[in-house]
């Protein structure tokens, strides 16, 4: 995935359309390796900075707002409606439309909660203008912070590591990845 999309965004410098395209695809699949791929890909002039940084922040929300459908169609759909019909769903939906901005705001920067959370947002239909509205000025933020933390790591490996930068690209990856899953793993585990 790394080098197709590294070579699918370099082999489209003509086009800043299709850079965007792929960028925002990329986000749907896993974000944070998105961002990193997107932002060496800034280092090595393959891309503007500002067509990078909204291409990411579209892609991101559209993929936030999509979870948000997910669940909003799970609700219009019979069996999942049973599921969920009990007494309480209507102070789940009354305390996650109070708290809305707060809880999907807190989400981004908390690894493992998003798809819960987005598609409960959608199922209790909590409010989609809040919710676009939270979860866009998170991603303004964590997206933001990631791609400097890229660009720096970026150069610096792109500079000091000749033929083995791609090793270490996708060694920085790797570690944002897993440290995800492994916040992820230790929330979960402190919630039990």
């Amino acid at each position: 995935m790394l080098h197709s999309l590294a070579h699918s965004l370099a082999s489209s410098t003509a086009s800043p359309l299709v850079q965007v395209l792929i960028i925002i695809l990329a986000t749907f699949i896993l974000e944070d390796a998105a961002t990193v791929l997107t932002a060496i890909q800034v280092q090595l002039q393959a891309l503007q900075p500002a067509t990078a940084l909204i291409a990411l922040y579209c892609g991101i929300v559209l993929g936030d707002v999509g979870l948000y459908g997910l669940g909003y169609l799970a609700a219009r759909w019979p069996p999942a409606r049973r599921w969920v019909e009990t007494p309480e769903r209507d102070i789940q939906r009354k305390w996650l439309t109070q708290k809305l901005f707060k809880v999907v705001f807190i989400s981004r920067f908390v690894p493992g909660t998003r798809l819960p959370l987005y598609t409960a947002c959608g199922f209790f239909n909590a409010g989609l203008r809040t919710f676009t509205l939270a979860t866009l000025a998170a991603t303004l933020i964590w997206t933001t912070a990631l791609f400097a933390l890229s660009l720096r790591v970026g150069n610096f490996l792109l500079t000091h590591l000749g033929a083995w930068r791609w090793a270490g690209i996708l060694g920085f990856v790797l570690v944002i990845l897993i440290m995800g899953r492994l916040a992820a793993r230790m929330q979960k585990q402190q919630g039990k």
